[in-house]
């Protein structure tokens, strides 16, 4: 199975994020129920067992309900664009959150992406999409921001991918409680 933990998007957020999905040729737009910010991509887990130990390491995590803001927009692959994304304003709770989510990989030994993690929520991914058409978008994306929304749980999900868009199923929430400190 390919896994990954992440954080769902509420719905009246999501849909503002719908409406930013416009004018930029080759962009593939994430829908709505797609919407998420990962916290750690686990990749391929074929072990049913391994899975299982995945999820009670998760369900051992205590952290806070998380109150967040959108940050400014960006992309992944500079001149070759690859993805369109919304960030997320920086947040030591989200930050610990995630870290603590690959770790609980790490102590299975299974192997995680050892790039500086960005929250985000990906809009869009690009097939031929022009780094001119690309910084138009971002230039529009410049003041755009959401309401501030609240999170009080992550999901472990699993990612079907086929033709169109992948498929996400939630495999198990784990909650995220108000008062509890990092």
């Amino acid at each position: 199975m390919r896994l990954f933990c992440a954080l769902p998007i509420p719905d009246p957020i999501a849909q503002s994020l719908l409406g930013v999905q416009h004018g930029v040729p080759g962009a593939l737009w994430r829908p709505g129920e797609n919407f998420h910010i990962t916290l750690c991509f686990y990749g391929e887990v074929a072990n049913a067992g391994l899975v299982s130990e995945l999820q009670c390491e998760l369900a051992s995590i205590k952290a806070p309900a998380l109150s967040l803001k959108s940050g400014p927009p960006g992309v992944f692959g500079g001149k070759e664009p690859r993805a369109l994304w919304i960030g997320i304003e920086d947040d030591a709770a989200l930050n610990d959150l995630a870290k603590r989510c690959k770790m609980a990989a790490l102590r299975l030994g299974l192997k995680v992406e050892r790039k500086h993690y960005t929250p985000h929520i990906t809009l869009a991914y690009c097939r031929g999409t022009q780094d001119r058409d690309v910084a138009r978008y971002m230039e529009k994306l410049a003041g755009f921001t959401t309401p501030a929304f609240s999170i009080d749980h992550f999901s472990l999900y699993r990612s079907q991918l086929g033709n169109g868009a992948a498929r996400y199923t939630v495999l198990e929430d784990y909650p995220l409680r108000a008062g509890i400190t990092r």
